[in-house]
């Protein structure tokens, strides 16, 4: 299909051919009506290879879809992004966060190589040691540097249970020391924090392991449980500590049932008991559905009234960050993951020469701040992610001029590639394709 785009005289730009209410961002991408679409359906799990401890796939395998095929063979991935329905190419060509993030890094740093075809149709390989300008260059590009045909990811054995500790905290500068205090330590299989309000918050700690107290396993995947973030709720209304086996799978998916905590302002009873025994095998409804089914005005009072964002913020201005976040939306609950920022080539790492931990932020639903005006108050965000050395994830709104956003980003090996690869006639700067100032 490039080639024959080649042929034709390289007229518009090139973008995949998954349409945009496909995807698991909120935002719909009006250049798909513009551009060429390249259709790529490959979704298939391509070879595990437990001597090399890697698993090769195709860009559209999905989560769900992974952690079902490796599971069995007692295999599971080392960050296993949260949504059932989030895919690969999706994961590296934006980026990918989970609560182990802490030891592996991002979704892209636990990928070893990647496949793809470019503006002149021919199929290159890239990893650390080949072609590793491209390898670098690839995570957040967004699709603007080539066409992801396959991934190799690395894996770890799986287990069979996560136990997990959940510790109310408050006060916000406890919140923050204990949570800094337990991303640091490596035994911590899993780190995640859910925080409920200015001063409170649930700090998880999780181990994987294969044995587990029958009288203490929660089945929190089952449809008819409550959802999580409410079950962690529990903990805080009650002040107490808890302990619990969950199984693997149910674990990294914790979230998906109620689509972290959105479902509650799509379906505000879903949470009821009795809905959940009689109704609860429907939910969560695709967030593809959701989008196909949903009318422009519906979409622009949504854009208005609510948010859906993460921001990376050194774990340093973590305190710092909270209080912003509440100043400026005063969403709640807030989600933090902790992860681990390697310093390597390409548009997102750490300021220093060192890797550095950082934490994802994640604001989730409706602005409960009076003056909330969508743009103005996330321009606000932005410039204070900014001003940390922080990065804000291009699934969501944003709302940079292109000087912050290369402000925000580092572009230069980005587009040194994208001059060498001839990337400028065949694809739009990653800029052009998630900004809001550039899409009219």
């Amino acid at each position: 299909q490039v080639r024959e785009w080649k042929n034709e005289g390289s007229k518009r730009y090139m973008c995949t051919g998954r349409p945009g209410w496909l995807t698991v961002s909120l935002r719909v991408g009006k250049y798909k009506k513009i551009h060429k679409n390249i259709m790529i359906n490959l979704m298939d799990v391509l070879e595990v290879d437990s001597e090399r401890q890697v698993v090769r796939v195709e860009p559209l395998v999905t989560m769900g879809q992974l952690t079902a095929h490796l599971n069995p063979m007692g295999w599971t991935i080392p960050v296993v992004p949260e949504l059932d329905d989030l895919t690969v190419g999706g994961l590296i060509m934006g980026t990918g966060i989970e609560s182990s993030s802490h030891i592996y890094g991002l979704f892209q740093h636990t990928c070893v190589a990647y496949e793809l075809v470019l503006a002149d149709g021919s199929l290159v390989r890239c990893s650390p040691t080949e072609n590793s300008d491209l390898f670098y260059a690839v995570p957040w590009s967004c699709g603007t540097l080539g066409f992801l045909v396959a991934a190799e990811i690395k894996m770890i054995p799986a287990k069979k249970y996560v136990k997990i500790h959940y510790e109310p905290v408050r006060g916000l500068q406890k919140i923050c020391e204990k949570f800094t205090e337990e991303s640091k330590k490596k035994e911590n299989s899993f780190v995640e924090g859910l925080v409920y309000s200015l001063e409170e918050a649930v700090i998880m700690t999780g181990v994987l392991t294969d044995e587990a107290e029958q009288s203490k396993i929660n089945r929190i995947g089952n449809y008819y449980k409550p959802w999580f973030f409410k079950h962690v709720e529990k903990y805080l209304k009650a002040d107490r500590t808890g302990v619990e086996y969950i199984p693997s799978r149910h674990y990294y998916h914790r979230h998906t049932r109620s689509i972290f905590w959105e479902l509650q302002d799509i379906i505000p009873f879903g949470n009821n008991p009795i809905f959940r025994y009689l109704f609860g095998w429907m939910v969560p409804p695709k967030i593809s559905l959701l989008k196909l089914t949903q009318g422009e005005a519906i979409r622009k009072l949504y854009e208005q009234h609510h948010v859906v964002q993460d921001m990376l913020v050194p774990m340093k201005s973590l305190e710092k960050s909270i209080q912003t976040f509440h100043a400026d939306l005063n969403v709640y609950p807030l989600w933090l993951c902790p992860f681990i920022l390697p310093n390597n080539p390409g548009m997102v790492h750490p300021k220093g020469d060192e890797a550095e931990l950082y934490v994802d932020i994640g604001a989730y639903g409706e602005p409960k701040r009076k003056q909330f005006e969508a743009r103005a108050s996330m321009r606000q965000m932005e410039k204070f992610v900014r001003s940390v050395h922080g990065f804000q994830m291009l699934y969501a709104d944003c709302y940079m001029t292109r000087e912050e956003f290369w402000d925000m980003f580092d572009g230069s090996l980005y587009h040194k590639l994208r001059e060498q690869m001839n990337c400028k006639d065949a694809f739009p700067e990653v800029y052009d394709k998630i900004c809001k100032a550039a899409r009219h």
